[in-house]
């Protein structure tokens, strides 16, 4: 036989490896096709073709491995058990960008699906592997292995300390200021994994200047990125008052109400949250809020300000008389009542004013609402005033002589109405003849009675 006859052999057989890895990976790619693979013993095929003298095919077979991994914790239990990390997370340092991030996919892909198996990545040594890999030139093989680490830090406290303990914080901040979107969105979501399992986790990312970085990236044109911006920030503040306070000091606000408007609802829905986790800490913050409520020329930042301020009173009463003392409820209702006012801004304010009105038991900021509210708005200041005068006797006496008693008994309601029962229970509150007496037209049956009255002689 010949030795281009001998050589054939070889290439025919490389072809034939070649052919098989490729079609592999793509059938992997079909969930129908997963079961028969598996059956057929794909992953014992797989495994010495990581070690392939042909570079394509090594990057092959450890992608196919990925998409295998990636479908379900059997096939990822497999990758573990058939002894296949150790040789991924070698050849992570020692290959070129194409195979690093095939490997860093099949790390990803394993260490998603349960705690126990992201521990299995830990415990073959590849977090330092990871971490050295997030310093490399190609932004591909960054993101490839940031994502790796978010996969195995989410889990839980000890798997995010142990992301940590390899150094990969300093790290996954620099990778947000890199300009790819894709690596900044991947890097800000491994920051708020890390961040939310402890206090002491997420003072880890802020001592390494997270929040300063994150805060500039609100107003990114990217939904994709804003989402785990607002994630992050949110993680690091729900967790004390001097985190959330640290978050409101890199001036978010007004910045971060104007993602209450976005198109994107994940966005909507992660300012939120981390309005909320700010708010449930203390009130400091509703100053800045009721600013952009007053003087805010747009109205749509004045809607988001009025949702916000909306949210922080409905958590405590503590929370609605901050609010209150600020003299917000006067601008609300002004901003509900006003025609000039847009639709949503003028839907927002009712809201804000329900909300804060319902939890609010500081009565000196209510009572002008007694006056100036219109009769939807009324009942909930009635309804509150029912609530606290019954267990607060100076605030009786109180509201006697301020003029509160005798509008309460101005106020018209529907016989069995709530607005009804309120004035009841207020009234209740007081012995019958005061509550006669400053009922309208009394001192016109008084002075009837004088006209009347005929006087004794002796």
């Amino acid at each position: 036989m010949s030795q281009k006859h001998v050589l054939q052999v070889f290439e025919q057989y490389q072809k034939a490896r070649t052919q098989f890895v490729q079609t592999v990976a793509e059938l992997a790619t079909r969930p129908k096709n997963i079961e028969t693979l598996q059956n057929a013993g794909v992953m014992s095929l797989l495994r010495p073709l990581l070690l392939d003298v042909v570079p394509t095919i090594q990057q092959t077979a450890v992608l196919a491995l990925g998409r295998l991994a990636n479908y379900n914790d059997d096939l990822a239990e497999a990758v573990v058990k058939g002894d296949i990390l150790p040789q991924l997370v070698y050849s992570l340092a020692e290959q070129n960008r194409f195979y690093k991030k095939a490997a860093a996919f099949v790390l990803r892909a394993v260490g998603k699906h349960s705690p126990q198996l992201a521990q299995a990545i830990v415990d073959c040594g590849a977090l330092d592997t990871l971490v050295i890999c997030l310093e490399d030139f190609d932004p591909g093989v960054k993101e490839a292995v940031t994502w790796a680490l978010g996969n195995i830090a989410r889990h839980n406290a000890e798997l995010a300390q142990a992301v940590v303990d390899a150094g990969a914080v300093p790290l996954l901040i620099l990778c947000i200021q890199e300009p790819e979107i894709a690596l900044k969105r991947i890097a800000a979501s491994v920051l708020s994994d890390i961040s939310e399992h402890s206090p002491e986790l997420a003072q880890t990312v802020v001592d390494a200047g997270a929040i300063a970085h994150l805060a500039r990236m609100i107003l990114n044109p990217n939904a994709k990125l804003k989402r785990q911006v607002l994630s992050a920030l949110s993680q690091i503040a729900k967790h004390s008052v001097d985190l959330a306070e640290m978050v409101v000091e890199a001036e978010i606000f007004p910045v971060v109400l104007t993602c209450l408007k976005d198109k994107d609802e994940y966005v909507k829905k992660n300012a939120s949250t981390l309005i909320r986790e700010i708010a449930k800490h203390t009130p400091e913050g509703v100053p800045r809020l009721s600013v952009c409520l007053s003087e805010e020329p747009e109205d749509h930042i004045k809607a988001a300000a009025a949702w916000a301020l909306g949210q922080v009173g409905r958590h405590t009463p503590e929370h609605a008389r901050a609010v209150a003392v600020t003299n917000t409820l006067p601008v609300l209702l002004s901003l509900y009542m006003s025609p000039e006012s847009s639709e949503d801004l003028q839907v927002k304010s009712k809201k804000a004013i329900k909300s804060i009105l319902q939890k609010c038991t500081y009565l000196p900021a209510l009572e002008p609402f007694l006056y100036d509210a219109p009769p939807n708005i009324l009942k909930y200041v009635v309804g509150q005033f029912s609530k606290v005068l019954p267990h607060d006797s100076k605030a009786r006496r109180l509201f006697v002589t301020s003029g509160g008693l005798k509008k309460v008994q101005e106020i018209k309601a529907e016989p069995g109405s709530l607005l009804q029962e309120y004035i009841n229970s207020i009234n209740n509150c007081y012995p019958e003849e005061i509550v006669r007496y400053y009922s309208p037209g009394y001192s016109d049956t008084l002075l009837q009675r004088v006209d009347s009255y005929q006087p004794v002689t002796n």
